[in-house]
């Protein structure tokens, strides 16, 4: 399975997309510091994550959701996740 997922930083005020095959390695990647965009946002708390068959479908959700360049887009997802 391969995964896009949105992860949120309290201390910066700002969300993170991205995509993967192992969600919770890229998670404790990104909280440990091995990720340049995401090292100074710590803690990320994970707010959505949808799982694909192939990594090409995930990376298309995830270019999908950054093209849009909405926060609100990106908080309307999180919030019908439920």
């Amino acid at each position: 399975m391969y995964y896009t997922y949105i992860l949120y930083s309290g201390s910066l005020d700002r969300y993170y997309i991205g995509s993967c095959e192992n969600l919770e390695k890229r998670l404790h990647d990104h909280q440990v510091g091995h990720s340049n965009y995401t090292k100074h946002g710590k803690p990320w708390v994970l707010k959505w994550s949808r799982p694909f068959e192939t990594r090409q479908q995930a990376v298309a959700e995830e270019y999908r959701i950054k093209a849009k360049k909405s926060r609100k887009y990106i908080e309307y997802l999180i919030a019908s996740a439920g």
